[in-house]
């Protein structure tokens, strides 16, 4: 069909132009049956909405900026792509920008979305360690993941538990027989790395072991320090290590990889846990064991969060969500 409007989608569809209204600009009340029939009819017909006179019409770009620190990071591309696909079933457009972890880049990126007038933006962590500042000329409602912003009051903070990750799977070994575990963090320390360290040591100290940076921490370096000899130093130092919980994936991989060379039998010597749950960690040798993130439930609340602060909601302003994490077993620990 050529040239279809709206009365011509209500009426195949049986419903009022008013509910195709509602349907289209996902508001009101009306049941998914009805929201299913008007989306087939759609579909079918190839009606396209007059965006330009819908934006001038309600104020609105129907456009988010979603800001992200690596675009090649499992968990930040799982995200970001979730989150993604939920505003494009509402009818928004997405700006994806990958600010490589640099502050300026960041802020460059910032003042872009504001002259593009997106109706919000997404923040997923941030380049400084401090958070990230917000110097808008005008009002853009702003949801953060995964690290807190300079100033919390006008936004919300939505994270995984990562003190329970770090926590459930310290306790884990623990309950598996280990006596002297081990938290392998990279050089350069997040928000998150740092919760989930507490997690690590209150659960060692719930089961009665003394927590010993020395003995029970290992901190590793950049890509371009020797890390098998790292790793291999430590535990020649340290040959009563029974176990090691991972502040990340990669760093568990590495280690899978390096203690295989050194011909310690996993998990029956040693036993690992990582953080992400890594595509990868299903296939490696011996696959690995990891504290999984709920993906899906961040970019469902970050989603309607921001849509309702977009509409003028600010009951969760100041507020933070913590998701909860689970911990997958695999046969780096069975």
């Amino acid at each position: 069909m050529r040239n279809v409007t709206i009365k011509d989608i209500a009426r195949l569809s049986g419903v009022s132009v008013a509910t195709v209204s509602r349907v289209i600009n996902n508001n009101g009340r009306f049941s998914e049956e009805t929201r299913q029939k008007v989306l087939q009819v759609i579909e079918e017909t190839g009606y396209q909405m007059n965006f330009s006179a819908k934006s001038l019409r309600m104020n609105r770009s129907f456009t988010i900026g979603i800001l992200v620190p690596d675009i090649s990071n499992y968990f930040f591309a799982d995200v970001v792509q979730q989150i993604e696909e939920k505003f494009f079933e509402l009818g928004y457009s997405t700006i994806i920008c990958n600010t490589a972890r640099n502050s300026d880049k960041e802020q460059k990126y910032l003042t872009i979305l504001e002259s593009k007038s997106v109706d919000g933006i997404i923040v997923i962590s941030g380049a400084s360690e401090e958070g990230i500042e917000f110097n808008f000329e005008k009002t853009i409602p702003y949801i953060c993941i995964d690290r807190k912003p300079k100033d919390e009051k006008n936004t919300l903070f939505i994270s995984s538990n990562h003190y329970q990750g770090g926590f459930i799977a310290t306790e884990k070994l623990i309950e598996l027989g280990s006596k002297q575990p081990v938290i392998v963090l990279h050089q350069l320390l997040t928000s998150s790395s740092k919760e989930r360290a507490k997690g690590f040591v209150d659960a060692m100290k719930k089961n009665s072991l003394y927590f010993d940076e020395t003995v029970n921490q290992l901190i590793l370096g950049t890509e371009q320090d020797d890390i098998t000899q790292q790793v291999t130093d430590f535990l020649t130092k340290h040959p009563e290590t029974d176990s090691f919980f991972t502040t990340n994936d990669i760093l568990a991989l590495k280690i899978l990889k390096i203690v295989k060379t050194l011909g310690i039998n996993i998990p029956a010597s040693l036993k690992v846990i990582g953080f992400d749950d890594v595509p990868s960690s299903q296939y490696s040798t011996p696959t690995l064991s990891s504290i999984r993130q709920n993906t899906e439930e961040i970019a469902r609340v970050a989603t309607k969060s921001l849509l309702a602060f977009i509409d003028g909601d600010d009951k969760q302003q100041g507020k933070q969500i913590l998701i909860p994490v689970e911990l997958v077993s695999r046969e780096s620990i069975e």
